[in-house]
């Protein structure tokens, strides 16, 4: 049968895995036992293999072991956040551009080339229609409204 050994407020206690359930699946879990098996306490100890030596003796906890690895997790996000914006490391990241001059630069030579292909096509538009006209081949519409002059009175006087 698996066992292990645990440490609680100097004294060592030797724990025998075995599940007191009908159903080894389901085994029940309270509150309260959770909460302390956060916080009983272990011993990590580093020995030297060849002497036998203690290294170094560490006392910890699930909930501490927990809370520093949370605590690391977060720290790198935040110095990996801070690199990246507080670095030129941002203008390699597709989609982000912080700098206003540049947008607002791209923004006027947008604006420019739209008006230089308007332009272009109203110069091809009008090349079309000269050909037409000089070669031939276009038809133009006849005017045919009449306009209607008032009559001019003249008097007299």
């Amino acid at each position: 049968m698996p066992c292990f050994y645990t440490q609680i407020r100097g004294k060592t206690r030797m724990h025998f895995l075995s599940l007191k359930s009908k159903n080894p699946f389901m085994a029940k879990l309270e509150a309260g036992s959770t909460l302390q098996r956060l916080r009983n306490r272990y011993r990590l100890v580093v020995m030297n293999d060849d002497t036998y030596e203690e290294v170094v003796t560490f006392k910890l906890s699930r909930l501490s072991v927990y809370v520093m690895l949370s605590t690391i997790f977060v720290v790198l996000v935040g110095l990996t956040v801070a690199l990246i914006v507080f670095t030129p490391l941002k203008y390699y990241i597709p989609g982000t551009s912080t700098d206003y001059k540049s947008v607002m630069e791209l923004k006027r030579l947008q604006y420019r080339v739209d008006s230089v292909e308007r332009q272009d096509a109203y110069k091809t538009q009008y090349i079309l229609g000269i050909k037409k006209a000089l070669g031939g081949t276009g038809t133009a519409p006849l005017d045919t409204t009449t306009i209607v002059l008032p009559k001019i009175d003249i008097s007299n006087d």
